[in-house]
């Protein structure tokens, strides 16, 4: 070999330890910084010469800087990355909830329905006290706000959580953008020659910008032979290369609720994603929080309802001069179980009592309700009519379907009895409670207004308090529209499966924090800055870059002897 093809190899030996010790240098500055991949030098030996008949190395050349990092450890690690995410909203919505129902303070709906309850017990010891009535008319409406109370804030938690499905829309946005512009500048940069990257610090941002798209949903990354990559979510691409498709919030109704969903506005098909944030606050949204209100509507429905059909039996210390329904038909001209009420009605009958206080005489009329599938089934309207056909009674439906029951004389009083039809809890007639779910049940205004018409008697008006011992028992009975469950029993229900929902919540995250805690600790080893390594490799290369200068220095010492020959 020549002396000049001497000193080039030396000038490549020194041009590699250069480069070399620059990205150790960059590995050393970096070693704190977030999302950064350690990044390696590529050598390989630099092309023979032939000299005479010996084919000779000019040493050693630079292929290129690479990272240090596992593709199928990064594709793991990003679906933990998913799946802890996702965990993590469910266990905040589950904990949220835990905390609404305040289970363990003295401000629970379980401490409101003991004292409800109770309150009815006392008038038992004192039948003719209408403080005491009135206490479990306010027991009641504490109730009732307790539930709304409950429901409300539920609802409001429901809202915070589609809010945030509705942001995502441009976090996902914002990202795939970040993800495609960056393709195009590491296309551009590497000429397609991805083993040998010269644009390793755009392969840290994009990497960084993949595993926070991995938080919002659940993605599979396929890298491309120009150095872009193609994003997935389900069977959708969400980028490719130099191409993103972007995605748009719809909604879809809920109870007066608008649920805000996330479409690929191209196609306007719907994200399939099962983990990451946006899966974890749809099931939160829809399935924690809206089956929890599900149940608590069933539970208050129970309640209204049931508690009404018992209550509608009986009578209180006085009883009515008019009387509206609490609900309306939405067709009062046909049969009563297909005009529209909120509850069931069946075939039965009821008794209607009118007492008159001037004579001390009560009258007993037999209402009844058919209901067997045939032309003469009772209507709205034909009930009024029933009911104006009694003595001293007249009746109307309002322009609302709404039922009004009057005493034709200020001496008269109305009362209810022997209900087998359900018709006065459906049309909220002689009830305590009113409304339809958790949303709105209160303490029918009569009763508020006139705590002395508390129903309490089975066999008239100020007679006895045996309808009062059955309405303080009703916690503990069983319900046959529900089986057999208890109100006492579906209670237990709604709170122990939250309690279950949120212990097995809290597992799945903590399982999910471990699995992806590991996973980074396996990508710190291999991708990692270790300071002691490379403080091994700059030794190691300043000790080539001082061997590569004496060899110059001895090359030259050889040029000036002959050049002085």
């Amino acid at each position: 070999m020549s002396l000049y093809g001497s000193i080039r190899l030396a000038a490549n030996s020194l041009r590699a330890t250069q480069i070399a010790l620059q990205v150790i240098g960059q590995n050393i500055a970096n070693a704190q910084t977030p999302g950064y991949v350690r990044e390696e030098l590529l050598l390989s030996p630099a092309p023979t010469q032939r000299y005479g008949g010996l084919l000779l190395g000019l040493g050693v050349q630079v292929k290129g800087v690479i990272q240090r990092i596992d593709h199928f450890l990064e594709h793991r690690l990003r679906a933990a990355v998913s799946d802890r995410a996702g965990g993590e909203v469910q266990e905040y919505a589950l904990v949220q909830l835990e905390g609404l129902l305040n289970e363990l303070g003295d401000t629970d709906l379980s401490t409101a329905l003991t004292n409800f309850f109770a309150s009815i017990s006392e008038i038992l010891n004192q039948p003719e006290s209408i403080s005491v009535r009135n206490l479990a008319v306010l027991q009641g409406q504490t109730l009732c706000l307790q539930i709304r109370r409950l429901a409300a804030r539920v609802q409001e938690l429901r809202d915070h959580l589609n809010e945030r499905v509705r942001s995502l829309a441009d976090d996902i946005n914002r990202l795939t953008d970040q993800i495609r512009t960056l393709n195009i500048r590491i296309a551009e940069m590497e000429g397609g020659d991805a083993s040998s990257s010269d644009a390793v610090g755009l392969r840290d941002q994009r990497l960084a910008a993949l595993e926070e798209l991995a938080q919002i949903i659940d993605i599979r990354v396929e890298e491309q032979q120009s150095g872009g990559v193609a994003v997935y979510c389900g069977g959708l691409y969400l980028v490719s290369e130099g191409v993103r498709r972007p995605v748009e919030v719809r909604f879809q109704s809920d109870g007066g609720s608008a649920l805000a969903f996330i479409h690929l506005a191209e196609t306007d098909s719907p994200l399939e994603t099962t983990s990451g944030q946006l899966a974890g606050l749809i099931r939160a949204r829809d399935e924690i929080l809206g089956g929890f209100l599900r149940q608590l509507n069933e539970f208050t429905q129970a309640l209204i309802y049931e508690f009404n059909r018992l209550y509608s039996q009986g009578q209180g210390l006085q009883g009515y001069s008019r009387l509206v329904s609490s609900y309306g038909a939405r067709k009062t001209e046909v049969p009563l179980d297909q005009a529209g009420l909120p509850y069931p009605v069946r075939n039965g009958s009821f008794r209607l009592i009118v007492y008159n206080a001037e004579t001390g005489q009560t009258q007993t009329t037999v209402i009844p309700v058919k209901l067997l599938g045939g032309p003469q089934d009772t209507t709205l309207r034909t009930l009024a009519e029933a009911l104006n056909a009694v003595d001293g009674v007249s009746a109307s439906v309002g322009l609302d379907g709404r039922l009004e029951i009057r005493a034709d004389s200020p001496d008269q009083a109305l009362a209810f009895a022997e209900d087998t039809s359900g018709i006065l809890a459906a049309l909220g007639l002689n009830t305590f409670f009113q409304g339809t779910s958790a949303f709105d049940v209160e303490v029918n205004p009569v009763v508020r207004a006139v705590p002395a018409t508390f129903a309490s008697s089975l066999s008239g008006i100020g007679r006895d308090t045996e309808l009062a011992a059955k309405l303080a028992g009703f916690f503990e009975t069983p319900l046959e529209s529900h089986g057999g469950a208890s109100l006492a029993v579906l209670y237990d229900r709604l709170v122990s499966q939250v309690a279950e929902n949120s212990s097995v919540s809290r597992a799945l995250a903590d399982s999910a924090r471990v699995f992806e805690q590991t996973l980074r600790s396996q990508k710190l080893a291999i991708s990692g800055v270790n300071l002691d390594e490379e403080a091994v490799r700059l030794i190691a290369f300043q000790r080539s870059f001082q061997a590569s200068a004496r060899y110059i220095a001895a090359l030259t010492e050889l040029l000036e002897i002959l050049a002085n020959l």
